[in-house]
């Protein structure tokens, strides 16, 4: 019952959000966002430890002064994030497109030109939800791989927020063959890699230098059937705009089965990181993407990175 109770309330106050920056203009909306941000930044401790924490693991040659203030701006972000989320929810989608430019989309069409479908990747890095709102309208529908929020309200309202321009949403059940008959019938599947998983699909990778448990699903099903993986990033821009940009793909490595699973993967997350060593505010340092290893000692973690680079070697 409070749980229910809980779950309506957040609700209530994400939907008059949503009214409330719907009708604003985009500086009044992003003082909302910004304002939303700082205040979590104060009150949620756990996190901003969480992120500074991981900040200086990432970037050791930063002072702690530049790991707090990097944090605070990603708090602020992704208040921001929030807010631009729902205002732009609430536009018609000539609207939604005069808000966003796009680079790179030549290297979407290309790969459909092939006909195996394509595979689009990010992480939870600047506007990735407005991207994939967007890139059905400039690209076509595409398949989204996502988890179902806690909140069943709230999970809803995203729901209808993400297939408006047409997407589709994959949940993890029956998700093989869904992924499977969208690439076959020649269309994108998106993906995002950044966060720690574990089980039978997990390949330790590094990340910033340091061991990260990745999903392979990426790699796998594009050496398996062939699709291009294609890395795409939203980037807000200072004018209240966002800019959409898709990479060339990645090339796919010499190396054949597990190696070359574990070496496509390392490519995917070392352009992920390039992206958020150039905007460190705009990831999610808010999520504990290291994690000890079973062994659990710095040995063990750097015998671990060791063998990631001897298979790098090898492929």
């Amino acid at each position: 019952m409070l749980q229910r109770l809980r779950h309506r309330i957040e609700y209530a106050l994400v939907m008059g959000l949503r009214t409330v920056v719907g009708s604003l203009p985009v500086s009044a909306a992003e003082a909302i966002g910004t304002a939303i941000g700082l205040l979590f930044y104060a009150i949620d401790g756990h996190h901003r430890r969480l992120a500074v924490a991981q900040l200086r693991a990432a970037f050791p040659g930063r002072s702690e002064r530049d790991c707090r203030a990097i944090a605070r701006r990603t708090f602020v972000h992704f208040g921001r994030a929030l807010v631009t989320v729902l205002r732009i929810s609430t536009l018609a989608p000539d609207a939604l497109l005069a808000s966003m430019e796009v680079e790179g989309a030549d290297h979407v069409r290309r790969a459909l030109a092939a006909g195996r479908g394509a595979m689009i990747y990010s992480g939870h890095f600047g506007y990735w939800e407005l991207h994939g709102l967007t890139h059905a309208l400039v690209l076509g529908p595409m398949s989204v791989l996502a988890r179902p929020l806690d909140n069943p309200y709230l999970h809803e309202l995203l729901e209808r927020m993400r297939t408006a321009t047409g997407n589709r949403v994959i949940y993890r059940q029956g998700a093989m063959r869904r992924v499977l008959r969208a690439l076959h019938g020649n269309e994108c599947v998106a993906f995002l890699i950044d966060q720690h998983i574990h089980g039978a699909d997990a390949v330790t990778v590094r990340f910033f230098g340091r061991p990260a448990a990745t999903t392979s699903a990426l790699a796998a099903l594009a050496l398996r059937t062939g699709a291009p993986i294609i890395p795409a990033f939203a980037i807000p821009l200072d004018d209240g705009r966002c800019r959409l940009v898709y990479e060339p793909p990645i090339e796919p490595p010499a190396a054949s089965g597990e190696d070359a699973v574990l070496e496509l993967t390392q490519r995917c997350t070392d352009v992920l990181e390039q992206w958020v060593r150039r905007y460190p505010h705009l990831w999610l340092w808010m999520h504990r993407r290291w994690r000890e290893l079973k062994t659990g000692d710095a040995l063990s973690n750097e015998r671990a990175g060791m063998r990631i680079d001897e298979r790098r070697l090898r492929s």
